[in-house]
């Protein structure tokens, strides 16, 4: 008996051992022209699994790339994209650099910091009260979603001097949000259905 574990591995498994073997046996036609005939037909095989996108360019040309991957890049084809090297598949991707220090107060995150830093350097001081009053607003919002209670405005202001080092105030007049309306959320009246 034939079983998948005594097979070679699928490379794709997306398309399927078939297309695979239609690949392989295509690596092994001699004639460049009746290779290049074989492999159209199962380029175009491989974009009838997605119909509604095989006639858009970028994915033809991953269509062609994932020939190439499939043949294990030992096939010379006359592709209309340029051919892949075996290591842009095999290379490993870039560490993503993350941002080290620790914050003072996680749940407002980093992006408040950038903000704050941001309002700090604004020299409109109408555009910086209103920035100053979007990111309490934002922060209050934050810490609601955090803590799951509601906060008193004196708070929000006070983390906000703190997170500045006294650079940022909010406006004496100026009121936030109500907690209750932070999130969009209303109150609706009860229908009684009788």
């Amino acid at each position: 008996m034939d079983y998948n574990t005594s097979r070679n591995m699928l490379i794709l498994p997306e398309y399927g051992r078939n297309v695979q073997k239609m690949v392989e046996y295509a690596v092994l036609i001699e004639d460049k022209v009746e290779r290049n005939k074989a492999i159209q037909e199962i380029v175009n095989i491989m974009g009838n699994a997605n119909p509604h996108l095989r006639d858009i360019d970028d994915f033809k040309h991953k269509l062609w790339d994932q020939i190439a991957q499939m043949s294990k890049f030992e096939m010379e084809i006359d592709s209309p994209y340029p051919t892949p090297k075996k290591e842009t598949f095999t290379a490993k991707p870039k560490l993503v650099p993350y941002t080290k220090g620790r914050l003072k107060y996680r749940y407002f995150g980093r992006i408040i910091t950038k903000l704050i830093d941001a309002a700090i350097e604004e020299e409109d001081e109408n555009k910086k009260s209103n920035l100053v009053k979007t990111i309490a607003n934002h922060m209050k919002k934050l810490y609601i979603m955090w803590n799951k209670e509601t906060v008193d405005d004196t708070v929000i202001i006070e983390k906000l001097g703190e997170l500045s080092n006294g650079k940022l105030k909010v406006e004496k007049n100026a009121v936030l949000t109500d907690s209750k309306n932070i999130f969009g959320i209303r109150n609706r009246k009860r229908i009684n259905h009788r």
